[in-house]
């Protein structure tokens, strides 16, 4: 499951240390485990002690755990606090929920890799048997889930980031492509690529900062900083501190 990848903070490259003005947050794929959402922000509140922080959390919000509909309550309730500066940005698991509210043909595709727990969480029957080949089935079933969902469950879906800029540091739930300029990329790379973004050399114009791809250890080698850490299977939700120069990770 995960990829096997070198552990924790690494060798820098060559390039000078990145840095952040605010003390910031990034918190890496959720995957409806709320149970660890809590229990991370636990950590960060005792961490910052009370100082200016930004969160930023990198998308993969739904799906596979179960409770997608609790932690999209907790992560709106969380931006409406005054004494945080909040940032969410767009996963591929966003996406894909998103298609399906648009288009019920999407609805097989997505519980493939883990919608069916996000549509339990909503108290939504999934099509089974022959009904998983009726599309009507497939209608009723988005239907029901727009019935279910509250309105702000879909408007934060809705206005999701996809990439997010900081000082030396880039925010992006997968990755970026290095081979093509920043401004030419979009959903397909920020939110589904994976190993021509992690197998490449070639030196970018900020430190990437991202989840998508599951590791054992959060990893930072001075290109770019991974923080999923499979919390869905592991129990291990990670988010990782940036505060001047310095990187730091708490993990549940």
């Amino acid at each position: 499951m995960f990829q096997a990848l070198k552990s924790l903070v690494q060798g820098r490259s060559a390039r000078k240390p990145s840095e952040i003005g605010q003390l910031t947050y990034a918190i890496g794929d959720i995957h409806g485990r709320r149970d660890l959402l809590r229990k991370l922000l636990d950590q960060i509140e005792d961490d910052r002690d009370g100082a200016s922080a930004e969160y930023i959390f990198l998308g993969d919000y739904v799906d596979r755990g179960d409770d997608s509909a609790g932690v999209l309550s907790d992560l709106i309730l969380l931006a409406t606090r005054p004494d945080l500066q909040t940032t969410f940005l767009k996963g591929n698991h966003e996406a894909a929920m998103l298609d399906f509210l648009r288009d019920p043909a999407a609805g097989p595709e997505w519980v493939q890799y883990g919608g069916g727990e996000t549509l339990a969480s909503y108290g939504v029957r999934v099509p089974r048997g022959a009904e998983a080949q009726d599309l009507s089935a497939w209608s009723a079933c988005r239907d029901s889930l727009v019935a279910r969902m509250m309105p702000a469950h879909r408007h934060f879906l809705g206005q999701l980031s996809l990439t997010e800029l900081r000082g030396d540091y880039r925010f992006v739930h997968a990755g970026v492509d290095p081979a093509r300029p920043i401004e030419e990329q979009g959903e397909k790379e920020f939110l589904w690529i994976r190993e021509a973004f992690l197998d490449s050399h070639k030196s970018l114009d900020a430190v990437i900062v991202h989840g998508h791809t599951p590791e054992d250890v959060p990893t930072s080698d001075g290109r770019r900083i991974g923080v999923d850490t499979g919390a869905y299977l592991t129990g291990r939700l990670t988010a990782v501190r940036l505060r001047g120069r310095d990187i730091d990770f708490l993990t549940t």
